[in-house]
């Protein structure tokens, strides 16, 4: 068989999948802007309500979204969760569907865009630094511990992807998160250093080399560089090596596209990345653990590797949902139920006030 009529079926295999089961949940009308599968249209009184806002974070506008449970009332006390997005993305996407979804289970919770990303402020655009995403944490749980209605002693934080990572490091040393999860975790820094399971250790230096060059020529006012700035074709697609990055694509430009949600980021931003790594005295986490992952997803070393090393705490658990890749957990029903029914045990058993 010729490659080109290869290629041709294995696209047509992928975007099958992808929009013979995801076609549905994008919903490119929504007045929130929301591309989830049954996401908010419209406030009903005794419904799970969603409330734009925005906030100063060292001196930049965040946008955010804030989930109210159903029947909820200002003058009564609920616990409340930070959820943080991945990569790329924004909180219209899986980081809203999460958190819509928590809220059902009687949770405030809030989804922002990261500084520099999305609908939030910050020139130039797309830096991607991992202490500008952990402070974006930070910022969340500063915001919403001041939200009618919120018991600020019963904060929880759950970090998808790349959001994950950054959950980890955030709770190390920010003790008002009495609890953690983390759902398909992606270490950012890792992957930007090594490569996708290690597949690009013999150009450290050479990426690192191009980073400074960006650095210097942002800083002499020169034209800004970005990394990971392309937009493949359906081919390209499909030969790329790796399922989360296929699969990623279709979710992110596709399925689940979202004007504000890009892979690009400043090519400076890997003197950073390429530092950082989300073990890095992960050992200080000392709250519940919870970590869930695709047991047939390609990042799964990750979480594996995270939580083998996260020894500071002895109430972890590390949940892999059967037959689920990485990407899939963003929007493929059963396994967003799956992980629904261990955030809902693990945030109702550690968040005192957690309605079940």
């Amino acid at each position: 068989m010729a490659l080109s009529a290869l290629k041709a079926i294995i696209v047509g295999g992928i975007f099958a999948l992808g929009f013979g089961n995801a076609g549905a949940e994008n919903k490119p009308n929504n007045s929130h802007g929301l591309v989830y599968r049954n996401a908010i249209s419209e406030n009903v009184q005794g419904n799970v309500n969603i409330h734009p806002v925005s906030y100063q974070l060292n001196g930049l506008n965040i946008a955010a979204n804030v989930y109210t449970p159903p029947g909820y009332d200002a003058e009564h006390s609920y616990p409340a969760i930070i959820v943080a997005h991945p990569n790329g993305g924004v909180k219209e996407q899986v980081a809203g569907l999460y958190a819509q979804r928590l809220a059902a289970k009687g949770y405030v919770t809030i989804a922002a865009d990261a500084a520099y990303q999305g609908a939030s402020e910050g020139q130039p655009r797309n830096v991607d630094k991992p202490a500008f995403r952990i402070e974006d944490i930070r910022g969340m749980a500063d915001f919403i511990s001041q939200y009618d209605g919120v018991d600020s002693a019963n904060l929880g934080l759950f970090g998808i992807c790349g959001g994950g990572g950054y959950s980890l490091a955030a709770a190390q040393t920010d003790k008002r998160f009495k609890s953690v999860a983390t759902l398909s975790m992606f270490n950012s820094g890792l992957v930007r250093r090594n490569g996708f399971m290690d597949s690009q250790i013999s150009t450290i230096q050479e990426r690192l080399t191009a980073a400074s060059r960006a650095r210097a020529q942002e800083a002499a006012g020169g034209e800004i560089q970005y990394s990971a700035d392309a937009t493949p074709t359906d081919e390209e697609i499909a030969a790329l090596p790796f399922e989360l990055y296929r699969e990623g694509y279709v979710y992110y430009g596709k399925t689940h596209a979202h004007p504000n949600s890009t892979f690009r980021y400043t090519t400076s931003s890997l003197i950073d990345l390429m530092q950082s790594d989300a073990r890095d005295q992960i050992e200080l986490i000392n709250q519940p653990l919870l970590m869930i992952a695709g047991d047939s997803a390609d990042t799964l070393y990750m979480s594996q590797d995270a939580f083998a090393l996260a020894t500071g705490t002895s109430d972890k658990e590390l949940f892999l949902i059967e037959g689920a890749s990485h990407i899939q957990t963003y929007w493929k029903q059963p396994y967003v139920d799956a992980a629904m029914e261990q955030l809902t045990s693990f945030f109702g058993r550690t968040l005192a006030t957690g309605q079940q």
